[in-house]
């Protein structure tokens, strides 16, 4: 397809990626984001071979590598805190690590430096009110009270997307599990080389994301789905780690600012239709957001963008770019949403218990796959 004029609704992960994408191939762009600050909360995130290849197809990887620690092995531990299994992660990139952990600012602000250089427009505190989409493009009003024409429309607007409800808005959204994870940064113990998880009925994961910082990730139990106010937040997580054994339940000692806790119910939804609505596509979590514990969820986005960018270059219509674009990532997206909630459900004792270690492994040889 010529040039385009297209909006991306969302300036996260996959919004920015998205841009990239899109700017490589000469398009306009205008990326709207909902919150002015821009910000992200302050904590890490993992990421694995295929994002690292993704990068590289970006023409980001240098930068980054620079901004993240690398590691090629996934360290596995039972309750007691024994090491039952190591498990090798393969290397997508030639002469780089096979995963990585990156601060989420870090990785914010590496994806909106290469946005605004790609010649994005980018415009914040702005939502879009509504799409009046006549075939040959889509006029979206904006709370701004702005409007504009564009060719395509990108919905990246995550779980709760506002997109998603204005094309389809009979659908259930996201559902709660039944489980919550929190975070927090803290130094970086020594000798961690790697993402290592610990199972039991709190799991936990120490990452690393700095030469001197890592972050803690807790997954337990909330069935009533509760919200905690932010006053008192950092002894809620010390309460949670409680039962966790030897050295990682001593890092509590860390956790004492209420304000650096990230604590999220874990939601999720595959949405097993269609993505997208005359010229008005979604990616990324608002069509198939996931539950952490396969760490695949931001890398599932950043390949939506690329598999886009290219359908839409050889495509001979949006919808034909759209069609194309869902047949080649739900198969893979949707692996990745149901097997982490057969995971989250045998960690509640709601469904079979999952091996780890084994679900882990499958998913390296899945996402090593071409996209």
């Amino acid at each position: 397809m010529q040039q385009m004029n297209i909006l991306v609704i969302g300036g996260g992960i996959g919004g920015l990626t998205s841009a990239i994408a899109l700017g490589k191939d000469g398009h306009k762009v205008t990326v709207i984001e909902r919150d002015p600050q821009w910000s992200v909360y302050g904590v890490g995130i993992i990421q694995q071979g295929n994002v690292l290849r993704a990068m590289n197809q970006l023409g980001l990887l240098d930068d980054y590598l620079a901004a993240s620690v690398g590691f090629d092995f996934v360290a596995v531990h039972a309750p007691n805190g024994a090491m039952v299994a190591k498990i090798p992660s393969p290397k997508l990139v030639d002469g780089c690590p096979a995963n990585v952990g990156i601060g989420r600012r870090a990785l914010q602000k590496l994806l909106a430096d290469h946005t605004l250089a790609s010649g994005a427009e980018v415009r914040l505190g702005v939502t879009a009110n509504s799409f009046d989409d006549d075939g040959q493009g889509v006029t979206v009003a904006f709370s701004d009270g702005t409007s504009s024409r564009y060719d395509i429309v990108i919905g990246a607007d995550g779980v709760h997307s506002q997109t998603r409800g204005m094309l389809f808005p009979d659908l259930d959204g996201p559902q709660f599990t039944g489980q919550a994870v929190w975070r927090y940064n803290m130094p970086r113990s020594e000798g961690l080389d790697s993402l290592h998880v610990y199972n039991g009925p709190t799991g936990a994961g120490l990452v690393p994301i700095s030469k001197d910082l890592m972050y803690i990730y807790l997954t337990t139990p909330e069935p009533d789905n509760p919200r905690y106010p932010t006053e008192g937040l950092a002894a809620r997580m010390v309460e949670k780690m409680a039962g966790l054994a030897g050295e990682v339940g001593a890092l509590a000692r860390h956790v004492t600012d209420d304000e650096a806790v990230v604590y999220r119910p874990l939601e999720g939804m595959m949405l097993r239709g269609d993505w997208h609505k005359g010229r008005v596509v979604m990616l990324g979590d608002a069509v198939h957001a996931t539950t952490p514990h396969l760490g695949q969820g931001a890398g599932m986005a950043i390949e939506d963008s690329i598999v886009l960018a290219e359908e839409l270059a050889r495509a001979a219509t949006p919808d034909e770019a759209f069609a194309a674009y869902r047949a080649r990532r739900f198969e893979r997206c949707a692996y990745i949403v149901d097997r982490s909630l057969e995971i989250c459900m045998g960690q509640l004792g709601k469904g079979p218990p999952v091996d780890n270690a084994k679900a882990t492994a499958d998913m390296f040889q899945v996402v090593a796959q071409s996209i």
